[in-house]
């Protein structure tokens, strides 16, 4: 009986023994991974809604953003939204869903945002405008905008324009292709032309409609202006592609761009810079769809709760044909 007595006891020190090796092992595996829950392997996950690519100039924008995501490390989650404020209005909500750290998106147009971007506070995602800004008076539903100044631009080209017909009599018409209808750009860069013509009274903008920043739209667009006006002196087109539209419209109507009809352009993507060297065009304000890189390095500051600064204005300048002709060679877009 005394033998027994040893061998179970030795039995159930061995079991106790064991059944503590194999709950060591358990706990072992649940540290390692957080305790069973998925670990977290630093990586930033960006939710970004794009326009559309209705221009060279947006397709360069995107590819940039693309491009910089994928140096950067961060997993971009994309959306086209085909230039309709109801399909990113849906994939931000889809974003929030998913629960990405960072929602970015270029607005089609500027007003009604302010609910879904209530809807990512709530969420405590934070959100960056790019390119263009919004229209809401509270302004902490994003934490910052990066993008150019669109009224700056529209006054440059009026100021080249200015200064061009100084010494001209008599009226200069003038017709204006604009973006699309309530979007930033063709916000800003309207009024800033017109604030900036306003100082030779000669200058008259007789007809003014959107073509909805395309080409095709520039060229319909431009097709009914030369009809209902024998007279055009000056074209003010809000991007490069309307613009590059407009010169299929005026060379079909036995017109000379460049010169019977000067045109001024925005954007300065390869082909309006190419038409700008050929003398079709005349004078162009750049607006760098190159935003990327910049973008990236706020997602991650951001992210991180850092404070950046609420407005952050993109670097650009201006092209005449020789100018063109000259940073044609080394043009990125």
């Amino acid at each position: 009986m005394f033998t027994l007595g040893k061998q179970m006891k030795r039995r159930a020190a061995v079991a106790v023994l064991a059944a503590s090796l194999v709950a060591g092992g358990l706990a072992g595996c649940g540290n390692s991974d957080t305790g069973g829950e998925p670990a977290d392997d630093g990586k930033i996950t960006l939710g970004f809604s794009q326009v559309g690519a209705e221009s060279g100039w947006r397709t360069a924008n995107t590819n940039s953003i693309k491009e910089a995501a994928a140096e950067a490390g961060i997993e971009l989650k994309f959306d086209d939204a085909q230039q309709k404020q109801e399909n990113q209005i849906k994939a931000i909500r889809n974003f929030i869903q998913q629960k990405v750290d960072v929602i970015a998106f270029s607005p089609v147009v500027e007003s009604g945002w302010d609910t879904v971007l209530k809807e990512a506070k709530d969420a405590g995602i934070p959100v960056i405008l790019t390119d263009r800004s919004v229209d809401s008076a509270d302004k902490s539903l994003y934490k910052t905008f990066i993008g150019s100044d669109f009224v700056k631009e529209g006054k440059l080209s009026g100021e080249w324009l200015v200064n061009e017909t100084k010494s001209a009599t008599g009226t200069i018409n003038i017709v204006e292709l604009q973006g699309t209808t309530g979007s930033a750009p063709a916000n800003d860069r309207k009024k800033g032309f017109a604030e900036a013509i306003a100082a030779n009274p000669n200058l008259k903008i007789i007809a003014s409609q959107t073509g909805d920043f395309t080409r095709a739209g520039g060229k319909a667009v431009m097709d009914q202006f030369l009809k209902a006006n024998p007279k055009i002196d000056v074209l003010f087109a809000h991007n490069d592609d309307m613009g590059l539209g407009a010169l299929e419209a005026i060379t079909a109507a036995g017109k000379v761009p460049g010169k019977d009809i000067k045109i001024i352009t925005i954007d300065a993507v390869k082909d309006g810079m190419q038409a700008l060297a050929d003398g079709k065009f005349n004078f162009i304000a750049e607006c760098s769809p190159l935003l990327g890189p910049q973008l990236m390095d706020l997602v991650k500051k951001v992210k991180a709760g850092e404070t950046v600064p609420t407005r952050i204005e993109t670097q650009e300048t201006t092209f005449t044909p020789e100018q063109a002709k000259a940073a044609l060679p080394t043009r990125k877009y």
